[in-house]
Parts: structure tokens; C-alpha cells; sequence
């Protein structure tokens, strides 16, 4: 089978929540593709990993930076945009910190409802504004992509304020790319399925085992939970030229799950 290997040499990318797990993958990938990256998180520490993601990404030959952020912080947000503008000014802008609190309806607290729309709905919006508003100064207009999920189409058991999250997500991207098309700016979204992370305590242990077996709440028709190596490939794509044509998208990359 083919691949596709995408250059973004003399690019700068911004990848926030890009510590641990999805994220994680998608900034050495975009350092293996040869972009300046910028990895904002709230910890520098992996959970998944002993090598902080920049560290790694540097000792490959790579560009790269840590940056401490809080994404529900607007003017974060914008010091990251800022500090792209040190490698050229942000290219690709990847909004990807995202939070996971479950429960039922019946017993999310207010403060609990608050704290994950902040991180997910939030951080989402205002990171695409902030980009975009930098590339049109900047004249250069670039992509967004912004880290959806299963959960953004499909409601699932004592999730109901992670899934309303990520239907937000759905429709910030499809907004944004409606609004910023005639900038030049594409903007798209992929919406990750059973991934087996550190997002969900004891997920990364239990899914591959799960998916194995066939306990999967319900099952992915490719036989396997997902890792973030499966995930983090559509985000090359959909930032290259090879998607020059794609915008307000939502790239489903989950095994299959949403076929039934």
C-alpha cells in the first residue's frame, strides 16, 4: 500500500494539547514532516511517554517548542500565535487539548459542565479565531483543523456534556470554514473513535483487549481500538495540498464505528 508523505518544511504548527496521546502523535509526525512545531500544554510531562514531545522531536533533528498553555485563556491562545510568528507565523493551526468528564445527566454539577465546554467548545472556537485572525494579518492565509470526535454525530451512555462538547466542535469547524473560505483559510475537523489513550483513565489498557474480544460497547467492524498512530496520519492530509479542496469537514477516523 502507498503512502502519502507530506512536506511542511518552512511551516509552523501549532498543536495544543499535544503532551500525551493524540495529540502527541500528531506533533511528531508534523516534526518528522519537517514543520516548526509548537507543543502547547498545560503539563510539559507525557503520560504516555518518558520523552517530553518536543524534546523528542528535536533530538530527531526536528524544530520544536514547548509552551506552557491553558487553552480556556484567550490570551494564551493568542501568545501562541505570537510565538509561531518567531518560525514565520502559524500555518496550520491544530486545536486538539480537549477534556473527558463522564456522568450521568442526572448528576453533572455546573462547575463540572463549565470546565469541559470551556476546554473543548471554548478552546476550540477561540483558537480558531486567533489563527485566523494572524493569517488574514499576516496576508497568508493557512488551515485549521480541530479535534472532533465520534461523539460529535453520535450521543453515547453518561456523556451527554462530553458529546454536547464535540457537537459544538462540528459546528464551530463548519462555521469557521463557511465564514473564512473567502479568506483562503480551510478548516476541518477529525473525529477520532475508540482510540486507546491516557484520555479515559485505564482506557489504553482495557481497549485493545476489549476491541479483541469483542466487548466493545459497540463493536468497530475493523476488529481493534484505534491508536493515536491511526488518527494522527488525516491530519497530515487535511493540512497538505493534497486537501486543497476540502474545507468544513468532519473526517471520521474510527474503524468503521459510525457505519451502523
Amino acid at each position: 500500500m502507498g503512502t502519502l508523505n507530506p512536506n511542511f518544511e518552512g511551516e509552523a504548527v501549532i498543536v495544543t494539547g499535544a503532551t500525551s496521546g493524540i495529540g502527541r502523535e500528531i506533533a511528531l509526525r508534523f516534526g518528522d514532516a519537517e514543520a516548526a512545531v509548537i507543543v502547547a500544554d498545560i503539563e510539559k510531562e507525557p503520560k504516555d511517554a518518558a520523552v517530553p514531545t518536543h524534546e523528542v522531536i528535536v533530538d530527531e533533528g526536528g524544530t520544536a517548542e514547548f509552551v506552557q498553555a491553558d487553552v480556556t485563556d484567550c490570551s494564551q491562545l493568542t501568545e501562541l500565535v505570537n510565538i509561531a510568528r518567531d518560525y514565520g507565523g502559524v500555518d496550520v493551526m491544530i486545536n486538539n487539548a480537549g477534556l473527558f468528564i463522564g456522568g450521568s445527566i442526572l448528576e453533572l454539577d455546573p462547575e463540572e459542565f463549565d470546565q469541559i465546554h470551556a476546554v473543548n467548545a471554548r478552546g476550540v472556537y477561540f483558537g480558531t479565531q486567533v489563527a485566523a485572525i494572524d493569517m488574514i494579518d499576516r496576508g497568508e492565509p493557512g488551515v485549521i483543523l480541530n479535534t472532533a470526535s465520534i461523539s460529535s454525530n453520535n450521543a453515547q451512555f453518561d456523556q451527554v456534556q462530553y458529546d454536547s462538547t464535540k457537537g459544538a466542535v462540528r459546528m464551530i469547524t463548519r462555521g469557521a470554514a463557511l465564514e473564512l473560505a473567502e479568506e483562503g483559510i480551510r478548516v476541518n475537523a477529525v473525529a477520532p473513535g475508540q482510540i486507546g489513550t491516557e484520555f479515559i483513565d485505564g482506557w489504553s489498557e482495557e481497549a485493545p483487549e476489549a476491541a479483541k474480544n469483542d466487548d466493545l460497547i459497540k463493536p468497530v467492524p475493523l476488529g481493534r481500538a484505534g491508536t493515536p498512530e491511526d488518527v494522527a496520519g488525516a491530519y497530515l492530509f487535511l493540512a497538505s495540498e493534497e486537501a486543497g479542496y476540502v474545507t468544513g469537514d468532519l473526517v471520521s477516523v474510527d474503524g468503521g464505528w459510525q457505519v451502523f
